[in-house]
Formats: C-alpha cells, sequence, structure tokens
C-alpha cells in the first residue's frame, strides 16, 4: 500500500463545504520549513487532487495552512481588526504508507481538526 493524504473542510457556521478556501502543503524537516504545493477547496469542500499523492508521499512530519481569514472575508464574514482566525496551521506527522485525512472544520472564532479517515 502506498500513501496519500486529503483533506475537507466544512464551514460549520454557515452549515456548507468551504468552496475556495486556499490551502498550502509544507514538508517540515528541523526547522526548515518546504513548501510542495498550494491547491483550493471545491464547492464540496475538497481539493480536485489528493493533496500529497502517492508518488510524492514519505513518512514525516507536514503542516497544511489554511487561508482561513481570506475565505471568511469572501464569504461575507463581518472582519474584525485584525481578524480572530486568520492563517490556520494544522503540523501532524505521518508515521506510515497509509490514506492520511486531515479534515478542518472552520467557523469565524474556532477550528477542530481530526485523523479522519
Amino acid at each position: 500500500m502506498t500513501g496519500y493524504l486529503t483533506t475537507h473542510v466544512l464551514d460549520t457556521a454557515r452549515g456548507c463545504p468551504a468552496a475556495g478556501l486556499r490551502i498550502d502543503l509544507y514538508r517540515i524537516e528541523g526547522a526548515s520549513r518546504a513548501h510542495l504545493r498550494t491547491l483550493v477547496t471545491n464547492a464540496d469542500g475538497r481539493t480536485d487532487e489528493r493533496i500529497l499523492p502517492e508518488a510524492d508521499f514519505a513518512t514525516g512530519t507536514y503542516e497544511l495552512v489554511f487561508h482561513a481569514g481570506d475565505y471568511l472575508t469572501a464569504c461575507g464574514t463581518p472582519p474584525e481588526d485584525p481578524r480572530f482566525l486568520d492563517i490556520v496551521p494544522i503540523r501532524f506527522g505521518m508515521s506510515e504508507a497509509a490514506h492520511y485525512h486531515v479534515p478542518l472544520l472552520l467557523s469565524p472564532f474556532g477550528y477542530s481538526t481530526y485523523r479522519g479517515s
């Protein structure tokens, strides 16, 4: 089995998928952080491609960076100055070749994640 990474973003305040949310993926090695790719969520709150496909999979530490502030502004959520949630980083490890699913449940004032299936 080869590994890969997916995500899904749900807007829990509006009760719908978070479409149009930009996500950056980084690989973390010690103090270094290497940008691997940028994707945007589709109408279902998922990316059209796997965040990290099988061909690029390697175990290690990664970080997904969700650009929540831009998404919230685009949805018409009244902005604070500064916005309470702007950039949401989630750092996690992948220790074996498996399907890793790291979803984000997002609202203007909180978020949650878990290892999904």
